[in-house]
């Protein structure tokens, strides 16, 4: 497939930053918080050095954009987008439920994307065109349909907001606050398991600041609900 060789780099370029991310935190680690009110560690910077110089090597040509402030211009038409640790305040904690995301943006649209769980044990990647995989296993989203007599009231009852994937069924999810470097990979993920992302304006954007993913099933029902049908 066309994104075959990209999608194989970004997945061992996760396992790599995970396992750094691992290395740093039982050695200890210190944290400070940024000008957003965010925490950062010295394994969210160092983790972004690691890809940076990963990406540097292997695609020499294409643009990088990092959430702890790496931005490099690209020649290619191409972007790779990164979060060194998506859910900071959980590896801080110890809690497992911390993620590396990595996608790969081109002219704009987000081609391929790896959200890598490493205390979970749990990988998911997509890329255009080519399905969506959990730990190999081909993803599909939940089976969840729409529910045409359920109050506006009870409306949200139907959503699912969590941190990551998780495992379990689900129709939707809303991420309130969220950057590029938090939805593009993810974003690949959901459309290729066959599902919907928007932002509250209803467009596609992954800059917007927040995000919504549902079913197929659902999709007309949260449109109505944002008051975007």
């Amino acid at each position: 497939m066309a994104f075959d060789r990209e999608l194989e780099f970004a997945r061992a370029a996760a396992i790599s930053a995970g396992d750094n991310a691992i290395r740093i935190q039982t050695t200890g680690i210190s944290a400070k918080v940024k000008p957003d009110g965010s925490p950062v560690t010295t394994a969210d910077t160092d983790n972004e050095r690691l890809l940076r110089e990963l990406i540097e090597t292997a695609y020499p040509d294409d643009g990088i954009l990092g959430e702890e402030g790496t931005r490099k211009e690209g020649n290619s038409g191409r972007r790779w987008i990164l979060d060194p640790i998506d859910g900071t305040r959980d590896f801080i904690k110890g809690k497992p439920d911390w993620c590396v995301l990595i996608a790969l943006e081109e002219r704009g649209e987000p081609v391929v994307g790896v959200a890598h769980f490493p205390l979970l044990a749990e990988s998911y990647w997509a890329s255009r065109g080519a399905g969506a995989y959990q730990n190999g296993e081909l993803l599909r989203l939940s089976g969840v349909e729409g529910h045409s007599e359920t109050p506006m009231s009870q409306f949200l009852s139907l959503l699912w907001m969590e941190r990551g994937f998780g495992s379990g069924q689900t129709g939707g999810w809303f991420e309130r606050r969220g950057a590029i470097w938090d939805l593009a990979a993810p974003q690949v993920i959901v459309e290729e398991a066959g599902g919907r992302c928007f932002a509250p304006d209803g467009s596609r954007r992954n800059d917007a600041g927040s995000a919504i993913a549902c079913t197929t099933a659902l999709e007309s029902q949260v449109r109505t609900f944002l008051g975007l049908a």
